[in-house]
């Protein structure tokens, strides 16, 4: 990390590996400064979030309305010790502030900085909760309380006060409320009154609040302490990520494993991954931070996660080029669960062993996914990680004819919105030598769309078919290339809607077909006598492909990404792989041994290259880590002339490397437990 007095390099701007002791106020006389700030530096922290202000000041503060943390020392100041014993172990100081709520006492004061729900009523967060508590209620983020009359004057006596490195806004997030203020605002954005919940909303009008009110404190740092970086979440889902970046120098988002939620709902293995690739398809910023809590759920949060999933959830974030950021709930002496600390050390040795490597590398993907945060997008994710094929995550925004010229595959999911416009950029690129795959039920009334297709404008859409099929159709010219591995049979399970299309002439493929329902669900089993398929074959369409130029759209009228995210069976992976797979052709940058549970990323910086390999083989959550044995690595990347070592980052230990005669490398790693990164460079740079 930058020093301290390094002037070259702005310290945000350098790897970060950043713990957070999430404080319960009835502790804070435990909290030591100076042991605090030698335990954050040997778990291989460089810089810590602390509470600062919001629904507590941990300061003296005179700011009225602010509720002081009733449990501080009362003759000293125990923000500025702990800020002084972080900078004197070389750890930055970053203050974490909370304007979301406020106790009681301060509502029947001020009674209109307060969420209103569509009855009027103010909203109570916790009043059951046992214990001699305050209650705390909900702020408006339009409210005086979260701008010009309590958070405004808070961060400023805060920066004023106190040598602050950096600034974080926990909970920052809209809320629906009917307030008069937020009534005003709708009605002056969109000239039309404030609904009364909040799906009727503009699908722009939280976005656009955050925004508003994260500018001016945004406006209020730089004026204070231009050096401090202004840290905001952003959301895989529900957010604007361009305009999160109006107002912050570095983006966080919380993949929380929230296995409290039980077996069947807890957070898919790819949440991690695919959190830190949005966040990295932003161009020429900061690596984001990914945020984990060590806990299974906030309800078990003073117990830790079981620490083969922990670890496994945590690998994820620095292998997909974010930066670690560990969420505890306490300092080291009130965590009961040593486990938790054991972890986060073990995490943060091996991310600061390619802390060096990875810092302004940038990924390498030859796959690209739309990302349109939808059931359909997560499926397409689910199976391009599983499947080992490394892909980059693009806004709607994003895809413009320079940035999808750097992919060889595009990925366009269900539900996508198609313009025009995108269509003329899709056409383009697949006559450049792209190739499109998209899927499902398709918009009727975008120009070009069937011509980039390469089926006939006239187009039908299925009831919900159960008890189907796709078939595989062969090839004059060959094997089924969508069939790889799966030749013993002529069948796979379908399930869902198609889109009844048709080739809108030879010139576009026909590789699998839709056999219909052979029997309504009630009667699949009964009797097996009658279970003959009445019709075997359609020649209705269920994977086209129509070449443009030197590339080509492949077209799937169903619902893949679906049946992967219902069902997820091998089958409905393999067609996935072997789709991809075929597009990208032999100049596919990499193939591994296909071990389900296994992760990779590849990244280049220079003439460098970084491939990470992420262990997360055995059945969520993961109770023990089971290691991968040989995992072979063959690769075909534009390597610079001459001998290449091979550098085992995280485990320790090189070889040189030969090519075929055809360029092609091979390396086996003979071990892979939880998290790997091997580093490929020049003999010389090595």
């Amino acid at each position: 990390m930058t020093s301290l007095s390094d002037p070259q390099t702005p310290w945000h701007e350098a790897p970060l590996r950043i713990i957070q002791p999430n404080l319960q106020v009835l502790d804070t006389a435990r909290i030591d400064p100076q042991q605090l700030a030698r335990q954050i530096k040997e778990m291989g922290a460089n810089a810590m979030v602390f509470n600062v202000g919001g629904i507590y000041a941990w300061y003296p503060t005179r700011v009225p309305y602010h509720t002081v943390n009733e449990h501080l020392p009362q003759h000293t100041d125990l923000l500025r010790e702990v800020i002084d014993a972080c900078h004197a172990q070389g750890i930055r100081f970053i203050a974490r502030f909370d304007f979301s709520k406020a106790e009681d006492r301060v509502f029947l004061q001020r009674p209109q900085w307060f969420v209103r729900g569509a009855d009027g009523e103010p909203e109570v967060v916790g009043a059951r909760r046992p214990g001699a508590w305050s209650l705390l209620m909900n702020t408006c983020l339009n409210s005086g309380y979260r701008n010009e009359e309590v958070a405004e004057p808070v961060l400023r006596e805060a920066l004023e006060g106190y040598a602050i490195d950096g600034v974080f806004f926990n909970a920052p997030h809209y809320m629906f409320c009917r307030c008069s203020r937020c009534q005003r605002k709708y009605e002056a954005m969109y000239d039309k009154p404030l609904p009364m919940t909040s799906r009727e909303l503009e699908p722009d009008f939280a976005s656009r609040c955050i925004r508003d009110t994260m500018a001016r404190k945004y406006q209020l740092i730089k004026e204070l302490r231009p050096e401090a970086p202004m840290i905001l979440y952003y959301n895989l889902y529900r957010d604007n990520l361009y305009e999160r970046i109006e107002t912050a120098d570095l983006l966080c988002i919380e993949p929380q494993d929230i296995l409290s939620l039980g077996h069947a709902h807890i957070p898919e293995f790819w949440k991690p991954a695919l959190c830190i690739k949005l966040g990295r398809s932003l161009p020429d910023r900061p690596a984001p931070l990914g945020i984990v809590h060590s806990c299974p759920g906030m309800d078990w949060r003073h117990t830790g996660l079981p620490p083969a999933e922990y670890r496994f959830w945590l690998a994820q974030i620095p292998a997909h080029g974010g930066q670690i950021w560990h969420s505890l709930t306490g300092v080291p002496e009130t965590i009961v669960d040593k486990r938790i600390l054991e972890v986060v050390s073990e995490l943060n040795r091996d991310a600061a062993k390619v802390d060096g490597a990875m810092h302004r590398a940038e990924p390498v993907s030859q796959t690209a996914l739309l990302w349109n945060a939808d059931r359909s997008a997560e499926g397409w994710a689910d199976g391009l990680i599983h499947s080992q094929l490394p892909f980059d995550v693009l806004l709607p925004e994003q895809a413009d004819a320079e940035r999808l010229s750097a992919y060889r595959v595009v990925v366009v999911p269900e539900g996508f919105r198609y313009t025009a416009e995108l269509v003329q950029t899709l056409t383009a690129y697949t006559r450049g030598g792209g190739h499109l795959i998209a899927e499902g039920v398709l918009p009727e009334d975008v120009t070009g769309l069937s011509e980039l297709l390469g089926i006939a404008e006239e187009r039908y859409v299925s009831e919900e078919l159960i008890a189907s099929y796709l078939r595989f159709e062969p090839q004059s010219d060959g094997a089924n290339p969508l069939q790889a591995g799966l030749e013993a049979t002529e069948l796979i399970a379908h399930r869902g809607i198609v889109a009844y299309c048709w080739p809108q002439d030879a010139q576009t493929e026909v590789l699998a077909t839709l056999v219909p329902p052979f029997s309504p669900l009630e009667s699949v089993g009964a009797p097996p006598e009658r279970a003959s398929l009445p019709v075997s074959h359609t020649d209705l369409p269920l994977a086209l492909r129509r070449r443009h130029g030197a590339g080509s759209a492949l077209y799937l009228p169903f619902q893949l990404s679906r049946l992967l995210h219902e069902y997820k069976l091998g089958e409905h992976y393999q067609l996935l792989a072997n789709a991809v797979d075929w597009l990208l052709g032999e100049q596919r940058h990499i193939r591994v041994t296909p071990y389900p549970g296994l992760q990779i990323t590849l990244f280049r910086k220079g003439e460098t290259w970084l491939l990470h390999l992420v262990n997360g083989a055995g059945r969520r959550p993961l109770t023990a880590t089971l290691p991968l044995h040989d995992i072979e690595i063959d690769l075909r990347l534009p390597l610079s002339p001459g001998e290449l070592r091979a550098e085992r980052l995280i485990g320790g230990g090189s070889w040189a490397v030969n090519r075929s005669s055809d360029g092609e490398l091979r390396l086996t790693l003979p071990r892979l437990d939880v998290w790997e990164c091997i580093r490929l460079a020049p003999l010389e740079d090595a």
